[in-house]
């Protein structure tokens, strides 16, 4: 393709492109640019809002170019600082190898082998010394770090900043000179990390890395981002028939931002699907599209197309209403109690009928029938509720 659908195709969800003109420069040196994302293993799985960065670095295998897959087993016993207002746990180094290991075994459901490099920040930073760290950390200063919105407000309000925080963004800048990246992605949040790696390379001699940033997948509330410990994501290992169910769950509104962040489909397509919608056709309809798709790449077509028929089996072919009812209710600190919710949400009169119900077999979340009447929502979670063969709400569990 040429040089301006290549641009276009780069530019397909991401929020900024730090610096365009440096990118068409090195796109016309004509050789397979290094391009880097970093990823700290703090959970066992990835899920689909991991996959947003992943989708980009494939794009850009495809555009010929070599992905730099980099596990920041290192900087992962320090805890990204980006985002919290307190001090992270670290994780113990076993802890950080275990998560580690299954990310090397997930990636390549989207990555191409024979252009992705697997590195873990550890091979350069375990062989640091003291003095050396110094130095990289006399190229910044603490004026600097405190311009990062997170740092400010916590020193503004008095909250204390440990002096290993600071390192985090360096250590993952210095990861840019070690890698010679060209190219560094990352979610938004990450902005400030990324620009240091780029004031680093030029301190190190080296041309500063291009920066893409790109938007934070929201999650199934389609509110806060995708996170497991908010209970709101779609792992990429889950099962066929709950990745699918998942997916079907949210809203008509956030399924245009998935199929912009997780579709491998064109532009043209996508614009196509909406004109369609916009003249009558059901969104649950282009909804299966969507979630056959995303299944398929995770597992395989017969298990997507399985998983769609379980789905329309589970609501007995079509009768989940298309006027289902979408609601908020608060979880509190320790979620909201499953019999509490179905009065809540108006699909039981009283609670002693929603203990009645489960008893009977009569309540279904997300497809699945449930008896638990012990079972706790959790906030942050989206699921369809069903109670008997009519009654049907989408809940969002808010936090307090």
């Amino acid at each position: 393709m040429d040089a301006s659908e290549t641009l276009r195709q780069i530019r397909r969800g991401t929020e900024e492109l730090l610096v365009e003109a440096e990118l068409v420069e090195r796109l016309a040196e004509g050789r397979p640019l290094r391009v880097k994302a970093g990823f700290d293993p703090t959970a066992p799985d990835l899920h689909l809002g991991h996959t947003v960065l992943l989708n980009k670095l494939r794009q850009f295998q495809e555009l010929g170019h070599e992905a730099i897959f980099l596990i920041g087993d290192f900087t992962g016993m320090i805890g990204d600082p980006t985002g919290k207002n307190v001090t992270r746990k670290p994780l113990t180094r076993e802890a950080v190898l275990e998560n580690a290991r299954t990310y090397e075994h997930q990636i390549y459901r989207i990555l191409d082998p024979e252009r992705t490099t697997v590195m873990f920040n550890s091979q350069w930073m375990g062989e640091m010394g003291a003095a050396e760290l110094v130095q990289v950390a006399a190229h910044y200063t603490v004026a600097r770090m405190l311009e990062r919105d997170d740092f400010h407000k916590r020193y503004s309000s008095g909250q204390s900043i440990a002096i290993h925080e600071f390192l985090y963004p360096l250590i993952q800048g210095y990861d840019s000179v070690a890698i010679r990246a060209d190219i560094e992605l990352g979610g938004t949040d990450q902005k400030f990390n990324l620009l240091v790696g780029r004031e680093l390379q030029k301190h190190y001699g080296q041309k500063p890395q291009v920066v893409l940033t790109l938007p934070i997948l929201e999650g199934l509330d389609g509110v806060q981002k995708m996170s497991k410990s908010l209970g709101n994501y779609i792992g990429i290992t889950e099962p066929p028939d709950e990745m699918f169910g998942k997916l079907m769950s949210i809203s008509d509104v956030l399924m245009w931002r998935y199929f912009e962040l997780l579709s491998f489909r064109s532009l043209d397509e996508i614009e196509a699907l909406r004109r369609e919608v916009a003249a009558g056709r059901n969104p649950r309809d282009v909804k299966f599209e969507l979630a056959l798709e995303i299944v398929a790449r995770f597992h395989d077509q017969a298990a997507a197309r399985r998983a769609q028929a379980a789905f329309v089996a589970r609501f007995q072919k079509g009768a989940m209403p298309e006027d289902m009812p979408e609601l908020t209710l608060p979880a509190g600190d320790g979620g909201l109690p499953i019999a509490n919710l179905l009065k809540a949400a108006g699909l039981t009169a009283s609670t002693s009928e929603a203990l009645r119900m489960l008893r009977q077999g009569a309540v279904r979340v997300d497809g699945q029938r449930v008896e638990d009447r012990g079972l706790v929502f959790p906030a942050g979670e989206t699921h369809v509720f069903q109670v008997g063969k009519r009654r049907f709400a989408r809940v969002t569990l808010a936090g307090s």
